[in-house]
C-alpha cells in the first residue's frame, strides 16, 4: 500500500479545498486529523486506501493555521465543522514543526510514522 500526503498549500484559501475533497469524497473519508506545531496547524483528511492500487491519499494544508489553542480562528472552526458534519471526530495530535526537517519529504515521512503509530493509517 503506498500512503502519500498530497500538499494542496499552507492552510490559507487552500482549506476550502480541502473541505471541498472531503465533501466530494464524503464516503472514502477515513479521518480529519490536525496536526498542531509551534508553527501553526495542519488540517489534513485521510482517505480510506483505494481498491485498485492500493492508494491511501492524504490531503493537507501544512501548518498555515494558527494553532486554535493560541489564537481562536475561522478557519479551524471550518475543518472542525466538516469533521462533525462528516459524522468523523476530529483527532488532534502535537507534532514538531516542518522546519525542523531538511525537507518536506522527511517531514512528511515523520508524520506518516507518528499516524501509523496510533493506528490512524494501516501499516504497509
Amino acid at each position: 500500500m503506498i500512503q502519500r500526503f498530497i500538499e494542496l498549500g499552507e492552510g490559507y484559501s487552500d482549506l476550502y479545498e480541502l473541505l471541498d475533497i472531503a465533501e466530494r469524497a464524503a464516503g472514502r473519508i477515513s479521518q480529519f486529523v490536525a496536526l498542531h506545531s509551534a508553527s501553526g496547524t495542519s488540517c489534513a483528511v485521510i482517505l480510506h486506501p483505494t481498491e485498485t492500487g492500493s492508494f491511501q491519499p492524504i490531503y493537507v494544508c501544512r501548518e498555515g493555521i494558527p494553532n486554535p489553542y493560541q489564537k481562536e480562528n475561522e478557519r479551524f472552526r471550518l475543518f472542525q465543522q466538516a469533521a462533525a458534519s462528516a459524522g468523523k471526530p476530529l483527532i488532534e495530535l502535537e507534532v514538531k514543526p516542518s522546519s525542523q526537517f531538511a525537507e518536506k519529504t522527511l517531514y512528511y515521512q515523520y508524520l506518516i510514522g507518528i499516524l501509523r503509530l496510533n493506528h490512524y493509517l494501516r501499516p504497509l
